[in-house]
């Protein structure tokens, strides 16, 4: 699979990663054997970008993609997250004091069963805690040799300047696909500054792989059956949006799926997505999309689709992260 380098610092991957959140949480129950094979088949694929978190069963993702990836230490590239409160005592829910971070980076590297993170993002941003006090802690991981890179997760512009300022920022990691592109006003900065950019859910949450179903379908453990995206009102609109998408993609022997990444690795040769899947069948197809070549008439095309993305928001109001 083709690589890509990810900001000014040298961190290079597969042009398409893995995020492994729903092996743990988020899509229903657990599947940890199912997650380690899948895990293991993207490698097999040529994917060498593994994205796991802290917040994803407090050690339980970690594990798995640890164990998985065991065998091939050396040939990937490892990723995790810190920033979250699991005591009920922290405003907002976040936890980026430096002594936290040091008590979580002890653990994931137990957890991932390693000696250096590759990337160590900052979840999300904890307006208790200086951005610089943050990025001075990673540097301390950094220059002792347990952290390679550094990142953030659903930041904004002054954030991003002040953390780069002290420790330099290697790749930014929000959401974006076609039905979100709320982050596109940041890209001037991260290409100013030479920062990567990773986008989280490129998939809609599942809505670009043709199999979406009305919120009410899913298990109630499973965020779609609250995400916005598949309540009535909106999914019928996001649904038709598919149907023809789905028309463009048959014309170029593709699916929806493939199409929609190819269109991220269209947006620039610094952005990697990162899909998530625990069938076998759906990683193969995703893997297809970094061979998919779109032009400017399929750019043109997916943009009278959808010219500025989906219907209904990606988190319910409390919980959008507040970029500054």
């Amino acid at each position: 699979m083709e690589q890509r380098t990810l900001g000014r610092q040298g961190l290079t991957v597969s042009a398409l990663g893995y995020g492994a959140m729903g092996i743990s949480i988020a899509y229903g129950p657990s599947g940890g054997s199912d997650g380690i094979a899948t895990i293991r088949r993207a490698h097999e694929l040529g994917v060498t970008f593994f994205d796991t978190a802290e917040l994803y069963g407090q050690g339980e993702n970690e594990r798995i993609v640890g164990a998985a990836l065991a065998p091939v230490r050396d040939e990937v590239v490892i990723a995790t997250k810190f920033g979250f409160d699991f005591t009920g005592t922290r405003e907002g829910g976040v936890d980026s004091r430096p002594e936290h971070i040091r008590e979580v980076v002890d653990n994931s590297l137990r957890y991932l069963g390693v000696d250096v993170i590759d990337v160590l993002y900052q979840h999300r941003v904890d307006p208790s805690v200086p951005i610089e006090d943050v990025a001075g802690t990673v540097k301390e991981f950094i220059d002792a040799g347990k952290v390679r890179y550094f990142g953030l997760s659903e930041a904004g512009e002054n954030t991003i300047r002040r953390a780069h300022a002290v420790q330099p920022v290697s790749v930014l990691q929000t959401e974006y696909s076609l039905f979100e592109r709320d982050v596109e006003v940041l890209f001037p900065v991260l290409r100013e500054l030479g920062i990567g950019f990773v986008a989280y859910s490129p998939l809609g949450r599942g809505f670009l792989t043709s199999q979406a179903k009305p919120g009410a379908d899913y298990d109630p453990t499973d965020m779609r059956s609250w995400d916005a995206r598949f309540q009535p009102g909106n999914y019928e609109k996001n649904l038709e949006a598919t149907h023809r998408l789905a028309d463009l993609a048959a014309a170029k022997g593709a699916t929806v799926a493939q199409l929609a990444l190819a269109w991220l690795l269209a947006q620039g040769e610094d952005i990697v997505p990162i899909p998530g899947t625990r069938s076998i069948q759906r990683l193969e197809e995703n893997a297809g999309a970094a061979d998919l070549v779109i032009d400017d008439t399929d750019l043109k095309r997916v943009s009278e689709i959808l010219p500025t993305g989906g219907f209904g928001a990606r988190y319910p109001e409390q919980y959008l992260p507040v970029w500054d």
